[in-house]
């Protein structure tokens, strides 16, 4: 068929996103796979829609739009066929590692030891056996894919140091196809303008730049002052939307949720029928892990077992699951902290915030250790919860963004830009009160709010 037809799909954010018949072929095989339909169930931003109702969308939207920018990436630097097949498999495939809730699920283990890139080479394995290469080359006739091939896509999602090129860039750096895409969907979803920037001056703007580790994304000097837009939006979208309080409080419930009941499940009780769901023997394994890894220098053995043993319930988890048991849970006639925070969930009874100065931020834990030793038999630990928020939007030490102007000098932007100079590097902080509503009035709380001369920044 010639690459002449075009696969179209309707986007709320690219558009008309069209593939040619030849593109459709390359990624087809693993959009249809199981692995990838389960991202249809994981919501983008956790629990951001209890806060931006319209904040729905899901990693599977996410993973075609990131596939579709990378095409165009890819056609506009002029790369090889064989080269846009390799970076548009691996943005598509990404973000196939997620849990439910996304980022927020990655809570539930000890100092967040294992995230959702731990999972991902078990999901590509998945797509390692003869069968599913022998399906794809009958696809493909003249794009096979090898397992050389998948090798280089594996080693491009999961970062591998010293694989910096351009095709790695496309996939993941600070110009990113994953960022060009989540910004803005994100912020279409949520309803905000933060997010908004110039994607298609930015994508006539990029180009392949000679540098000391060799061929880079980079972009030309006419394509500064949409980076500077671009970088503006990512730290508004942090600070506003990914680090919204509110947002973060629930998913630090929810967390507490999963946590408190895995504790609980080592007793059957009440949650005799939830211990033998899918979901209620991972939360039981996840809580043998974290015991045993809280007192142990052998954590990476710890990880890499459970990883293993886990595998074949993670991957058929999702939003879903949970939703179910914080329905369950809420209905439950129990005064446990996993039933009480599930009500709260349930029923949208959102915490009190309470803003903070980090600058303070050590008297505050002083304080807040106190008040919880004194009054440890009157509230729990889930109902006044810090929570710390740093962030940094870009980084030009690390890995700059390069830019060749019109002497075709290849310098870092930061050296053209005084907005993007102030920011880089720089690391910013939020951090917050969480209060349960039921004891926001509570004299001992009031008493405290006052200490920490925080009282005047509550919000409902």
């Amino acid at each position: 068929m010639s690459s002449n037809h075009f696969h179209v799909i309707k986007d709320p954010v690219h558009g008309t996103m069209q593939f040619t018949s030849i593109e459709d072929a390359w990624v087809k095989p693993f959009i249809d796979s199981p692995n990838f339909q389960r991202l249809r169930h994981i919501k983008q931003l956790g629990m951001g829609d209890f806060i931006f109702p319209g904040a729905v969308h899901t990693r599977f939207n996410h993973c075609l739009g990131c596939c579709y920018v990378a095409s165009q990436i890819a056609q506009k630097i002029g790369l090889a066929d064989e080269e846009r097949q390799l970076v548009m498999i691996a943005c598509l495939l990404h973000d196939v590692g997620h849990g439910p809730f996304s980022h927020a699920f990655e809570g539930i283990f000890y100092e967040k030891l294992i995230r959702h890139e731990d999972w991902t080479p078990f999901f590509l394995a998945d797509y390692g056996s003869k069968e599913f290469f022998l399906h794809y080359n009958r696809m493909n006739p003249r794009y096979h894919l090898t397992e050389e091939k998948f090798r280089v896509i594996a080693e491009m999602i999961m970062h591998k140091p010293g694989t910096k090129n351009v095709l790695a860039d496309i996939v993941s750096s600070q110009l990113d196809a994953d960022r060009l895409d989540y910004l803005l969907r994100d912020s279409h979803f949520c309803g905000v303008r933060y997010g908004e920037f110039d994607f298609r001056w930015m994508l006539h703007c990029m180009a392949i730049v000679e540098s000391k580790d060799g061929e880079r994304l980079g972009i030309t000097h006419k394509g500064i002052g949409v980076v500077e837009h671009y970088l503006m939006a990512r730290r508004l979208m942090t600070r506003n939307i990914y680090h919204s309080q509110k947002k973060l409080a629930l998913e630090s419930l929810l967390v507490q949720l999963l946590a408190s009941l895995s504790e609980s499940l080592e007793y059957h009780g009440p949650y005799a029928s939830i211990r033998h769901t899918r979901l209620g023997q991972f939360l039981l394994a996840a809580n043998r892990f974290n015991q045993s890894v809280e007192n142990s220098r052998n954590a990476a053995e710890f990880k890499r077992e459970f990883i293993e043993q886990n595998y074949p319930n993670y991957k058929e988890l999702c939003d879903y699951d949970v939703f179910a048991l914080i329905k369950q849970l809420s209905e439950l006639r129990d005064p446990s902290p996993a039933a009480e925070i599930a009500a709260r969930l349930q029923q949208r009874k959102m915490p009190k915030i309470l803003r903070l100065d980090y600058a303070d931020i050590a008297a505050v834990e002083s304080e807040l250790r106190e008040f919880k030793t004194r009054h440890q038999h009157d509230f729990q630990d889930w109902q006044i919860m810090l929570i710390q928020t740093p962030h940094q939007s870009y980084s030009g030490e690390e890995d700059p963004i390069l830019v060749v102007n019109e002497q075709d000098e290849i310098k870092p932007i930061g050296d053209f830009s005084f907005m993007i100079n102030a920011i880089s590097d720089r690391l910013e902080h939020i951090a917050f009160l969480s209060v349960d509503q039921t004891i926001s009035e509570d004299r001992h709380v009031v008493a405290l709010m006052k200490r920490l001369q925080v009282t005047t920044a509550i919000t409902t």
